[in-house]
């Protein structure tokens, strides 16, 4: 008769799937709850105990761990040596292996929880199980997910049985299961810290650990990156937050240069509380605005680069609603990203079938005291990773005029320009360094993104708000926002001349008072952050 052990905490599926295997000439052994419950429902069963000769013991802890067990799971059939040392000690053979973990994670999940009763849900028995049946696979089937049932049923009536393609997907998909689990604790005990004999889990991990544990879960492939000649893929890390755990109404396939995109959208449309929109282009803002509805400060930022704005990517901080929905089909757009879609919205954007249209769980992302997870950033370089916390504005979570904030002129900057300030310094955190923007109070101006030099930054941005014609009305009595100090006069200078009334920066200069002299002779207002916001 074929063996199949069963040790499982989800027990989804359990009974459905212990009828299959015992019509198919399986006896079933197994420990504890699964054991019970095989039994209860009047399924045939042996106590893994019996099989052993041990009975379970230390609360559970010392179960399947024993030669009779993890023998006849790794006896390898085609090894006469295996067999015959099998039968010398009375080892039968196990054909089928059926396990899911004890629920490490979830448990990790519970506020409050004590740390020994986080240690008492760390399998050991499992994993070994699992680990010897996936080294073991052409010889034994392995299943950890519920999802897989049918399919190992449907397999096992196969003529000639299960197919070798078939135990091996069954393998890999255990090894990254047991890898995962590995991964979850190892991230969850990160988060411990000891004094003397007590131990005590932090609220969050921190974000540089000395040993850096990811786990990672292919969404899926995509048809290329940045190119068509790079391979690519798109993973979700844990937990499953933003764009790791999207919802894509429509549209075609996301691309690797659209996630990018959505990335930057999603972080502009998240500094604002009030409704906010934002459109991309090469993960720069072309334009960005405020409005007393979602769709009119879409309609703004959209003005504010309209033929930029052509093919871009949409960002927007509330649901999309009619009004909304029908000035984004107006024009061309690639995707769009929002917190949700209103139904009655959504025939309007199924308009246009080809635009990707994204939605999902992005306010987690914009906390402060979020968990490490979701504060940390990775980004590779040739053989290493970089970890970093996420940039955010903090500075600017509150109206403006606030503690922290200078004014290092001589003219104190109006209330309007307070406001026009606030509103610069947060888009102007999200654009290319060096960069130089114009605003108002509501929406951009114009963008100098991604320059070697801040007067460069100015010219470009004085460029695309004159159509490249010369110094543009469009920008006088504008507010603008330096990601980084000016470190001459020069820049300041072009700022002026553009018809700018005052500058927000961080300081910082050795020629600070150089420049706050020229901002003086021109009667700007300047304010100091003391807050960097380069973005490479």
């Amino acid at each position: 008769m074929k063996r199949a052990i069963l040790s499982v905490s989800d027990k989804s599926g359990l009974l459905e799937f212990g009828r299959g295997l015992v019509a198919r000439g399986f006896e079933l052994v197994s420990t504890g709850g699964t054991a019970k419950a095989l039994a209860a429902a009047g399924l045939p069963v042996v106590n893994v105990s019996d099989v052993t000769g041990f009975p379970e013991m230390m609360d559970g802890r010392v179960k399947t761990l024993h030669p009779m067990i993890h023998g006849g799971i790794l006896a390898r059939r085609h090894h006469p040596e295996d067999l015959a040392a099998a039968a010398a000690h009375g080892i039968g053979m196990v054909d089928l292996v059926v396990v899911n973990l004890y629920p490490f994670v979830e448990t990790a999940a519970k506020p409050g929880i004590a740390f020994d009763d986080l240690i008492e849900q760390i399998d050991i028995g499992g994993p070994s199980l699992v680990r010897a049946a996936a080294k073991n696979f052409r010889d034994v089937l392995v299943v950890v997910a519920p999802d897989d049932y049918p399919a190992v049923l449907a397999e096992l009536d196969r003529e000639g049985g299960p197919t070798p393609a078939f135990r091996f997907d069954l393998a890999r998909r255990a090894f990254a299961h047991t890898g995962s689990y590995d991964t979850a604790i190892a991230s969850t005990l990160a988060e411990v810290t000891v004094a003397g004999t007590e131990f005590q889990r932090e609220s969050s991990a921190p974000l540089a650990p000395g040993q850096l544990v990811l786990d990672a879960h292919k969404i899926r492939d995509l048809r290329y990156g940045e190119n068509p000649h790079q391979p690519a893929a798109w993973y979700a890390l844990d937990p499953p937050l933003g764009l790791g755990a999207p919802t894509v109404l429509q549209g075609k396939e996301l691309s690797f240069t659209n996630l990018l995109d959505l990335d930057a959208a999603a972080r502009i449309v998240l500094e604002f509380d009030e409704p906010a929109a934002c459109v991309i282009k090469h993960t720069n803002p072309c334009g960005a605005a405020t409005g007393a509805t979602i769709a009119e400060a879409y309609v703004r930022a959209r003005e504010a680069d309209a033929l930029a704005a052509f093919g871009g990517i949409v960002g927007l901080n509330r649901a999309i609603d009619e009004d909304t929905a029908r000035a984004i089909v107006a024009t061309f757009i690639e995707a769009v990203i929002a917190p949700a879609v209103d139904e009655a919205a959504r025939p309007i954007l199924a308009a246009k079938a080809n635009m990707r249209v994204v939605t999902g769980d992005f306010a987690a992302l914009g906390r402060a005291d979020g968990p490490a997870s979701l504060r940390r950033e990775i980004r590779s370089v040739l053989g290493a990773l970089l970890v970093q916390e996420r940039d955010q504005v903090l500075e600017a979570r509150t109206s403006w005029p606030m503690d922290g904030l200078r004014v290092v002129t001589k003219r104190q900057p109006t209330p309007a320009e307070w406001q026009a300030m606030r509103f610069a310094w947060r888009v102007m955190a999200h654009v290319k360094s060096n960069t130089v923007i114009f605003t108002d109070a509501v929406r951009t101006l114009a963008m100098g993104a991604g320059q070697m030099s801040r007067v460069d930054a100015v010219k470009v941005a004085v460029a695309k708000a004159s159509g490249w014609s010369g110094t543009p009305a469009a920008l006088k009595g504008s507010v603008a926002a330096s990601d980084a100090f000016f470190p001459f006069r020069d820049g300041l200078d072009a700022v002026a001349a553009a018809g700018a009334t005052a500058v927000v920066q961080p300081g910082g200069s050795v020629k600070d008072a150089e420049v706050i002299a020229a901002a003086d002779e021109h009667g700007l207002a300047m304010v100091f952050t003391g807050r960097r916001h380069f973005r490479h």
